[in-house]
């Protein structure tokens, strides 16, 4: 009779270990391992990150989240049925403009400092690149830090809000670059 006790209290310890497991995962936190290059340097491949994806939906997304989210339909792996997620970083927010110069992003024709975008060895990111895209209420434009290695809204468009699973904010393997993943404080524009 002991024995059978012990038993079923093993029995719910592990499912209700599952089910908080399953919980957290599925609307607090999950982890994600970086495969694409497109972050280089502040992410490199092989490194993995925790994403919150409970606040982003209470408190919204900030310019300079990282952010992971599910390739929308236009992008690449948009509509596969289990689609490699990508992670990015926000630069326009809903309901901006943002324009792109030879290289130079602008947010509602204010410079933005950028000081976190790989220079490759001469010291540019992607002169001569020009764009420019204007925001719904429910778009994020999102570019990699590694310009000429990413493929992101410059080519593909805005992705919506509801595409991004959480913000990274926990870098925690390797474990001697383990670190809070901040957005930068960037000012307002000035136009």
């Amino acid at each position: 009779m002991r024995g059978r006790r012990l038993l079923l209290e093993i029995a719910q310890t592990v499912a209700v270990t599952a089910l908080v497991f399953y919980l957290i995962q599925g609307f607090v936190a999950q982890p994600f391992k970086v495969e694409q290059t497109s972050m280089e340097q502040t992410f490199e491949p092989g490194q993995y990150v925790m994403v919150d994806k409970l606040t982003p939906r209470i408190t919204g997304f900030h310019r300079g989240d990282v952010v992971v989210f599910l390739p929308p339909a236009g992008w690449p792996q948009g509509k596969k049925e289990n689609p490699t997620p990508y992670i990015k970083r926000v630069i326009g927010l809903p309901g901006e403009t943002i324009t792109l110069v030879n290289g130079v992003v602008s947010v509602n024709g204010g410079p933005l400092s950028e000081s976190y975008v790989f220079r490759d060895d001469d010291g540019a990111s992607l002169e001569g690149e020009n764009g420019s895209w204007t925001l719904g209420p429910d778009e994020l434009l999102v570019m990699g830090d590694h310009r000429s290695n990413s493929s992101d809204s410059r080519i593909y468009g805005p992705i919506p809000t509801k595409a991004v699973i959480g913000r990274a904010v926990l870098r925690y393997y390797p474990v001697d670059r383990m670190s809070i993943v901040d957005a930068p404080t960037y000012g307002a524009p000035t136009p």
